[in-house]
């Protein structure tokens, strides 16, 4: 795995990068739409080809455990062939989904115990059967096990889970390196920073973990419901301890207000639900702001979607129409709604890269970034 940075502003930390592996090049920024068991839901793959535009996708690796489990997947030849996607693949380790059954897990130096969502049956991961399970899964670009602390959080506890997740990732680069891929084609493990909201903690995580090395770095524990002024904060941290030889991947973020922030502040990876999570429930993101497409005041506007989409397909369909399908209960308005926002979602990111290049990123966000926050 290569890493470039074709060009850097000369104002903030924003840079404009690719990252090169055998199957092919990702250009960065770049959001990843999240396809946790296997799918985006709602959107077939070629969909996320054609229409979307997306060089790489995310499945996650607690979910894909569960269902359809790893001797399916490994039968099938791994995610890639059981889904029918020649992108790139990232598989989140399941640290923040079993941070998330609070109720439902018991977390010791080993590993976490915790129950399936699905059927109460008990289950296991450690930092060595995370590794193997994503490997059977065969993602191309897999993450460490990590506990993810709430927020808010004691310090005490946060230094402690943050102490134990590099622990963890010790384990777990033992655990990758003595093993192979499974597929004819290499994986490269990323690491997590983690340490809460408290900044000597954050940047304590973060040094260690870009000294450890590896082929880029996550950026772990935020977006858990603090404040967006905390989120940047601790993300510009973060970045000044973090390499800038290495693609920097902040972990389930989030709006598009947030992505210019954080690309700002240097990142170059983002994912996150809210795009088709917000699209299934009618939040509809487009060059001019964000529609209520359920609202009555669309039933007769006959005007695109997004009339000044740069592709065609925000163009193709009304908002009148679309409300329709909504108000009518029909598959297809929510589908429409994810393909416009994870299209928008990919511009958002691509116009950033030219506006980097340029070196006018910060004019750009600036001149951008309240018009996206805007109710229609």
């Amino acid at each position: 795995m290569e890493f470039k940075i074709q060009s850097k502003s000369s104002e903030g930390k924003s840079r404009a990068g690719t990252i090169r592996t055998e199957k092919g090049e990702i250009n960065t920024p770049v959001f990843m739409p999240v396809g946790t068991i296997g799918s985006v839901k709602g959107l077939n793959q070629q969909m996320l080809k054609d229409e979307v535009g997306a060089p790489i996708i995310l499945g996650n690796t607690y979910h894909l455990y569960l269902r359809p489990g790893t001797e399916i997947l490994n039968k099938g030849g791994g995610l890639h062939k059981f889904i029918n996607w020649d992108g790139h693949m990232l598989t989140d380790s399941g640290g923040y989904q079993v941070y998330s059954l609070s109720n439902m897990r018991k977390i010791t130096e080993e590993g976490v115990w915790f129950q399936s969502h699905i059927d109460g049956s008990r289950h296991f991961f450690s930092p060595e059967n995370v590794m193997d399970i994503q490997r059977q899964i065969g993602a191309d670009f897999i993450m460490a096990f990590d506990e993810c602390p709430p927020f808010p959080a004691e310090k005490t506890y946060v230094k402690q889970s943050m102490e134990m997740t590099h622990r963890w990732l010790k384990r777990c680069n033992e655990q990758f390196d003595s093993t192979d891929p499974l597929y004819g084609y290499k994986q490269y493990l990323f690491p997590i920073v983690q340490g809460g909201t408290f900044k000597d903690l954050r940047s304590q995580s973060a040094q260690i973990i870009s000294e450890m090395d590896f082929p880029a770095n996550a950026i772990g524990g935020l977006s858990v419901g603090e404040p967006a002024d905390v989120l940047y904060d601790m993300t510009d941290l973060s970045t000044d301890y973090l390499t800038e030889l290495k693609p920097r991947y902040l972990m389930g973020v989030g709006t598009p207000a947030d992505l210019l922030e954080c690309i700002d502040r240097g990142i170059d990876m983002f994912d996150c639900v809210l795009p088709t999570r917000n699209a299934r429930h009618g939040l509809v993101y487009t060059i001019n702001g964000i529609i209520n497409i359920k609202n009555a005041k669309w039933a007769d506007d006959f005007s695109p979607l997004d009339p000044d989409s740069p592709t065609e397909f925000g163009r193709n369909y009304s908002k009148a129409y679309v409300r329709h399908l909504f108000h009518s209960g029909e598959l297809l308005g929510p589908q429409i709604a994810s393909v416009q926002n994870l299209t928008f979602y990919l511009w958002l990111v691509n116009e950033a890269r030219k506006a980097i290049a340029e070196d006018r990123f910060t004019e750009w966000k600036n001149s951008h970034i309240n018009q996206i926050k805007t109710r229609i």
